[in-house]
Order: C-alpha cells, then structure tokens, then sequence
C-alpha cells in the first residue's frame, strides 16, 4: 500500500488537524517509510518463531510477573476530591467534540 495525498487528508480530516502542504509531503515520506519497513518485517521467516507473551524476560522468569490480587487503593470520594468539578460519582470536564 502506498501513502498518497488523500490518506493524509482524510487523517488529517479525522484528527481536525490544518495540514500544510509541506506537512503533507512529509507524512508521505514518512508514513511510506514506516509502511515499507513493516513490509520488511513481513518478508521474514518466522515459522520456527515460537509465540511469546513477552519479547524479553528477565533471567529469573517470574520476576517481569505478579500474583494478581486485589488491594484497597483510594476510595470514590478520594478519587474525586483531587477533581476541580464533580457530579453524580465522575469528574466533569469541558466539551471537547465539536458539533460539526
């Protein structure tokens, strides 16, 4: 696949963002490039790869791992305190998506 000017648009579009047309020419390049790279990793043999749940463990294997247990953190009220307008168990914040 290939990154044309229109798949940055319509990025750009989606995010809201005021794209330039050196900003465009840029992502092209850059988005491209990461694109071959993955095409890259595709290409290479990994059939006799076995599936890991992490890519690098420590020595002692059961380091990087807990047992998963509940433990009483801050309370709903502590929580909300630290909020500069709550309502009704959550914070409330300012509109951010436009009605467009």
């Amino acid at each position: 696949m290939i990154i044309g000017p229109k798949e940055v648009e319509y990025v750009g579009k989606l995010a809201q963002l005021a794209i330039t047309e050196d900003e465009k020419q840029l992502f092209i390049g850059q988005l491209n490039s990461i694109l071959e790279f993955v095409e890259q990793l595709n290409r290479l043999d990994t059939s006799n790869v076995e599936p890991t749940a992490h890519v690098v463990l420590a020595a002692d294997q059961s380091a990087a791992l807990r047992p998963d247990e509940p433990i009483m953190t801050f309370t709903q009220e502590q929580s909300l305190a630290n909020g500069p307008e709550t309502g009704a168990g959550h914070f409330k914040v300012p509109k951010v998506i436009s009605d467009r």
